[in-house]
């Protein structure tokens, strides 16, 4: 009997970061989990921008009136808004983390059955490339990774 026969739950965690290809990607992890009875986990991950002034760094005040967690949770809870039909049976959870975006999508990823990333890659000829967040997650990933490069249907 394997895991998924004894009642195991599938999982697909997505990266979601408010760009147009983590949309793209949300939106391809739904239809998926539609298709798998999976679950979806969107994760966003967030950071203390450094910013530099001049020759130091920038003021801790600037900094203290910024809730980078809290502005994480509404870029996430605006990207399901916009891709999970209210009337899906697909069940969505979020998960938001302070720390380097790869590192967070690997490590959520640790107990999924696939990870699901965009890709913004680069403009012109360099846009065949991969993004410097899907590129790390392609090599280290625990599980089955799917990377959505841009809007489907769009060149």
């Amino acid at each position: 009997m394997t895991e998924q026969q004894a009642g195991q739950h599938r999982a697909i965690v997505v990266g979601v970061d408010g760009s147009a290809p983590s949309r793209a990607a949300l939106r391809w992890a739904v239809r998926q989990a539609e298709l798998t009875g999976s679950s979806v986990e969107v994760v966003t991950a967030w950071q203390i921008p450094a910013v530099l002034g001049g020759y130091s760094w920038a003021p801790v005040a600037a900094l203290e009136t910024a809730d980078f967690a809290e502005l994480a949770a509404k870029t996430a809870s605006a990207a399901i808004a916009a891709a999970v039909d209210p009337a899906s049976a697909v069940q969505v959870s979020t998960t938001i983390r302070q720390g380097y975006p790869p590192e967070v999508l690997l490590h959520e990823a640790g107990h999924a059955d696939l990870l699901v990333v965009g890709s913004r890659g680069h403009g012109g000829f360099a846009g065949a490339l991969l993004g410097s967040v899907s590129q790390h997650c392609a090599h280290h990933s625990p599980c089955p990774i799917v990377i959505v490069r841009g809007e489907p249907g769009r060149a």
